[in-house]
């Protein structure tokens, strides 16, 4: 008996997962239609096709679901577990490129900036989803710049704070770039233009914070 029911148990797992999923598509597709304040939990459940009980008990109400939303895509902005520890400037270089272009990558991506632009409408009506998107989605990126710069700080690659420093890359980095995708201005960059962007900014961000005299040399 006991066999037989665990892969059902298993099946239910998997297909609440799905379910959840499901939900989280049809609140973030209504969330960016309609705006935060004006969509209602009904509207995301006929769009989930599940029942209203179903969708408080897989996902919450409608800020967890929005919660929910902003942290999945900001998962996708941690540091990778494989870029190597700068150890000298020539690898710090490419640490900073690497994530410089997944930076961009990401957060251009229209889903993202329909995620700023709902934040920025509900600003006045619904500031929570601003706060979320700053708590989650965007400190999620900091700290991993943060994160990267501590640790060349730590190999004597750069002075300063960790947190100044990546503010600084950021900067250089994005300069009015995400204003412009805001706005509809700018169309989203190639590929291969975020991956010379990223380059250039590592570049400039080194050019700016020359190598302590104490540090290794590549």
């Amino acid at each position: 008996m006991a066999t037989a029911s665990m892969p059902k148990r298993r099946q239910k797992g998997g297909d609440e997962t799905a379910v959840r999923e499901r939900i989280l598509d049809a609140a973030f597709a209504a969330f960016t239609k309609g705006g935060y304040a004006a969509t209602r939990t009904l509207e995301i459940a006929t769009r989930a096709r599940v029942s209203k009980r179903d969708l408080y008990a897989l996902v919450g109400n409608k800020q967890e679901m929005l919660i929910a939303c902003i942290r999945a895509r900001a998962k996708r902005l941690d540091v990778p577990a494989d870029l190597p520890v700068p150890r000298d400037r020539e690898t710090l270089a490419q640490v900073l490129a690497s994530f410089g272009t997944k930076l961009i990558r990401e957060i251009s991506h229209p889903a993202v900036i329909a995620v700023f632009r709902l934040a920025i409408a509900e600003v006045v009506q619904a500031p929570e989803v601003a706060r979320a998107l700053d708590a989650i989605g965007r400190e999620t990126s900091r700290a991993a710049l943060r994160k990267i710069m501590a640790g060349a700080k730590a190999s004597g690659l750069l002075t300063g704070h960790p947190a100044e420093l990546a503010q600084q890359f950021a900067g250089l980095l994005w300069c009015d770039l995400m204003v412009s995708l805001l706005l509809g201005v700018a169309e989203r960059p190639t590929v291969r233009e975020i991956a010379g962007r990223a380059r250039d900014a590592a570049a400039a961000f080194l050019q700016l914070h020359p190598l302590p005299n104490d540090a290794p040399t590549a």
